[in-house]
């Protein structure tokens, strides 16, 4: 039975990579995809992976109809074996249940792919219904690590290196970038709550708030 599987995890966790090879495995095959994301770090019409993957998408931006796209595409003669959505957490709540129509009225495969919340760790209009729609829950199994080592739990929004838990739901931008740009950073329960990024406890270690030696104190 065609499915509706949700591919959720942090950033940098391998989702658009994930979507990418599946989309490489069924054309293999001789599979015919329709592939769809918003906002890629890429730019328009991309799906990008960070390790370098690029390939053609159709921009799926507000408004956008995707049972329409797809019944029109069969309709002039095309062909469509599956569907990838990748940036799902981005789409409106009435795109998924569009997503989930092409499962039940078409009956096609349809992979989403998204981060399940925020930076103020709420969910995603788009990531909530998919959880209500969903057939299939997948967590990516390739964690993503905080700065301490442990597994990321949550996506954390820098502003100037410093984490913000204010601001516009959507902001795009991503893992690593310059501290004067809006960036983005993984980080685990315990660091996100203390707002502690990997500067900030960089910062920290260095202060002399935390040195073990009292600089006023006697000499040995």
């Amino acid at each position: 039975m065609p499915e509706l599987v949700f591919f959720s995890g942090t950033m940098d966790c391998g989702k658009s990579t994930l979507a990418l090879q599946i989309e490489h495995n069924r054309s293999a095959r001789g599979l015919e995809g329709l592939i769809f994301t918003r906002n890629d770090r890429a730019g328009e019409g991309k799906l990008s992976s960070r390790l370098g993957l690029v390939t053609d998408s159709v921009e799926a931006g507000e408004g956008f109809d995707f049972y329409a796209h797809v019944v029109g595409v069969l309709s002039a003669g095309g062909r469509a074996d599956y569907v990838i959505a990748d940036e799902a957490q981005f789409l409106d709540p009435e795109q998924i249940d569009q997503l989930a129509r092409i499962v039940d009225d078409l009956e096609l495969d349809v992979f989403a792919f998204g981060i399940t919340t925020d930076f103020r760790t709420r969910l995603f209009p788009g990531s909530r219904r998919l959880v209500e729609l969903a057939d299939r829950i997948e967590v990516l199994q390739v964690e993503a690590l905080c700065w301490c080592g442990a597994r990321a739990t949550h996506n954390a929004r820098t502003v100037g290196g410093q984490m913000v838990v204010e601001g516009a739901q959507v902001v795009v931008g991503d893992v690593n970038q310059p501290q004067a740009e809006v960036g983005y950073e993984v980080l685990c329960r315990r660091h996100h709550r203390r707002r502690m990024t990997a500067a900030a406890a960089h910062a920290a270690a260095l202060s002399p708030d935390v040195l073990p030696v009292d600089p006023d104190g006697p000499s040995a």
